[in-house]
């Protein structure tokens, strides 16, 4: 085992004020997780990949809004023996089991998101929009490549917006930054947009509505994401289109009522 591998292995403290944190505003965001050299060592093959496997080539002033928000490729791990060993980390994994309170985390699938120069906004979302899983114990973990201020678009979260339904049925679009922004307003939840220190990450819930702003810059935001689930969790019956295609994508072979373990989903960090 190489060096890098076994600091992505050793176990980072979460403090209780980093969970209650957690537990109260839907997210929470962790310094000094993860060391600006191994980030230079493995940063490269995510870009490589990214390169690689990318297939959006239209114009950016040709494309929709979803996809200017980012360049997205995903489950890396099962292209690049190097990558795999960043998303199977224990160190991660752990941190993601210890505040959603389960005794192990399993991986659902990771994906590279890479906000292009000119790229445009994230609109508001929750992610377990598209997920047929039957639990509320979902985070993912957001990974900067790069110290990350506010004009290169870092992921912005809405305060305690876990808690609420409103936009729970809309899929990243126009129409979910509209309808969710008006929403979280009426109900005053705080913003939170700071920028990402090199080595920072965050964690947030399946529920917890989150966005990201343009890039301004001329350079890509590059960010590598993985996102955990409780490992005793099982596949609940899609509600939509798009979490029937998440079922047979990244729970093959897998029906409603099964334990959430395919293949694609192995237990990551188990206490």
């Amino acid at each position: 085992m190489g060096d890098w591998q076994r600091q992505l292995d050793e176990p980072y403290v979460v403090t209780p004020e980093a969970r209650a944190y957690f537990k109260a505003h839907g997210y929470v965001k962790l310094k000094q997780v993860l060391d600006p050299g191994l980030l230079a060592h493995y940063g490269p093959e995510i870009t490589r990949q990214v390169k690689a496997l990318n297939n959006l080539t239209t114009p950016m002033e040709q494309r929709t809004t979803y996809q200017k928000a980012f360049l997205q490729i995903m489950n890396l791990w099962t292209k690049s023996p190097v990558v795999k060993e960043l998303v199977f980390s224990k160190r991660l994994a752990r941190i993601a089991a210890e505040l959603m309170g389960c005794r192990g985390a399993r991986l659902y699938h990771d994906q590279a998101l890479y906000k292009e120069p000119g790229g445009g906004i994230t609109p508001w979302h929750a992610d377990q929009f598209y997920w047929p899983l039957a639990t509320d114990n979902t985070v993912t973990v957001w990974i900067p490549l790069q110290a990350t201020p506010l004009e290169l678009g870092p992921l912005a979260f809405s305060k305690g917006s876990q808690r609420y339904n409103v936009g729970r049925d809309l899929e990243i679009s126009d129409d979910s930054e509209q309808k969710i922004s008006k929403a979280l307003l009426e109900q005053g939840l705080p913003l939170d947009e700071a920028p990402f220190d090199l080595g920072e990450v965050s964690y947030h819930r399946g529920w917890t509505f989150h966005r990201a702003g343009p890039n301004r810059a001329q350079r890509p935001r590059e960010v590598m994401t993985i996102i955990y689930f409780d490992a005793a969790a099982r596949i609940a019956p899609p509600k939509s289109k798009a979490q029937q295609s998440d079922l047979e994508t990244w729970l093959p072979g897998k029906k409603p009522g099964d334990l959430a373990d395919s293949p694609l989903n192995p237990v990551l960090w188990q206490g």
